[in-house]
């Protein structure tokens, strides 16, 4: 992974950072004047030595060597910390950022959720919504179906296949036969709007009860158009995240907002506890990617934080994307900027880091220039030889491009 990245890097024109595409387009456009000034020297004073001198100082090399060099060493320094970034323009898109948008399971919880309860309906046992529950989520295993297949397997409930093909539905649930009974499992969105089960004010009583018992989210078990059953997941929060959402809006972090499928009570009680500025919850993939989209459109600069195959078109849309160590393959390939560790205290260091970098890179213009023009000066004044001040500028140039390797953090 690491190699394709720095492959793509090397090749790839569009990942440089925009400062970096204006340092060499100045660098480029600042040699004529280089010239102008040696005529324009040699022109009034007629002193070859003192044009000389001025010819032998410019801001070009300093400028382009220092950004270029500044970025590199961001981006190593940015792996050594355990975040992988794919090019230039992504730290300086982080830098820029003012809204951070977080997929709850898996990002800002632990991705370890647990069976909390398991609720029988419809004549069904508690035993069998689980076992059957079980036998249908052991195919497309996630955080939430791992949870299920182990509670069963902690109960001793075997489940044999007694199904037909299974159908996975991404960020919906799964589909298949059982017994000749249709049956499908997972949210209130596929099994009651996608999958037409109807829900009784009995049923919105038993949901409404479980949500105040603390279920981060529900999962229902229907059986020829009847719920059999509602599963109950607890997934706590990682122990940092209060603490890294407070230093990211130290840091200049605006809003942070939080976006998940599961239901408005679990998501409501997780943004009071986080002290999240906005969120969006019972939230579709496609959802996600047009609040992301309308962000943008308002002018934000946004990072997306996700980790799943159904975050991907929220990660896509956005303008910096940012996926956790156990992210999905397609999650991780789609990011522009991966965590190789699940702590969310690297967000923090690669706000840090990136803010640092172009600190960094403004004050070495700021160098650069007034250090170059003294140089200029005194050569057109005849206060310096030609040697002088090429030796003195090259030497700058050196020592310039050597500090902009150090540390940032």
């Amino acid at each position: 992974r690491i190699s394709n990245i720095v492959k793509m890097i090397d090749t790839n024109e569009s990942l440089k950072a925009s400062i970096q595409a204006k340092a060499e387009h100045l660098a480029d456009s600042i040699v004529p004047f280089s010239f102008l000034g040696f005529f324009g020297i040699l022109a009034l004073t007629r002193d070859v030595t003192r044009a000389t001198s001025v010819l032998m100082v410019d801001y070009s090399c300093a400028i382009r060597l220092s950004t270029s060099i500044s970025v590199i060493s961001a981006m190593l320094e940015a792996s050594n910390r355990n975040v992988l970034v794919k090019g230039g323009k992504y730290l300086e898109a982080v830098k820029d950022a003012d809204v951070i948008v977080f997929d709850k399971t898996g990002t800002l919880t632990n991705a370890n959720p647990q069976v909390q309860k398991v609720t029988p309906l419809n004549g069904y046992s508690r035993d069998e919504v689980l076992r059957i529950a079980a036998c249908l989520e052991e195919h497309f295993p996630h955080s939430v179906a791992n949870a299920i297949v182990n509670q069963a397997k902690k109960e001793g409930l075997v489940h044999e296949e007694e199904h037909a093909k299974v159908e996975y539905i991404v960020a919906h649930g799964i589909a298949t036969t059982l017994h000749g009974l249709h049956t499908v499992i997972g949210s209130d969105h596929f099994i009651f709007e996608d999958d037409g089960v109807e829900k009784t004010q009995e049923l919105e009583d038993i949901i409404t009860s479980l949500e105040k018992d603390g279920a981060g989210s529900l999962i229902y078990l229907a059986i020829d158009s009847q719920v059999a059953g509602i599963i109950s997941i607890y997934d706590p929060l990682k122990q940092e995240a209060k603490q890294v959402i407070h230093e990211l809006k130290n840091l200049g972090i605006q809003k942070v907002v939080m976006l998940t499928g599961d239901c408005n009570n679990a998501a409501k009680a997780v943004a009071n506890e986080l002290d999240l500025d906005d969120y969006r919850s019972s939230i579709l993939p496609e959802g996600k990617a047009s609040y992301i989209q309308s962000l943008k459109d308002e002018g934000h600069t946004v990072i997306m934080v996700g980790d799943g195959i159904n975050d991907t078109p929220a990660l896509s849309t956005a303008n910096v994307s940012i996926s956790m160590q156990d992210s999905s393959d397609l999650a991780r390939e789609l990011a522009d900027v991966t965590l190789v560790s699940s702590n969310l205290n690297e967000l923090v260091t690669l706000r840090k880091l990136s803010v640092s970098l172009f600190d960094r890179i403004h004050a070495n213009y700021r160098f650069i220039v007034s250090f170059n023009s003294s140089l200029i000066a005194l050569g057109a004044l005849g206060f310096m030889s030609p040697n002088t001040t090429s030796l003195l500028h090259n030497g700058s140039t050196f020592a310039i491009a050597a500090t902009s390797t150090r540390k940032y953090l």
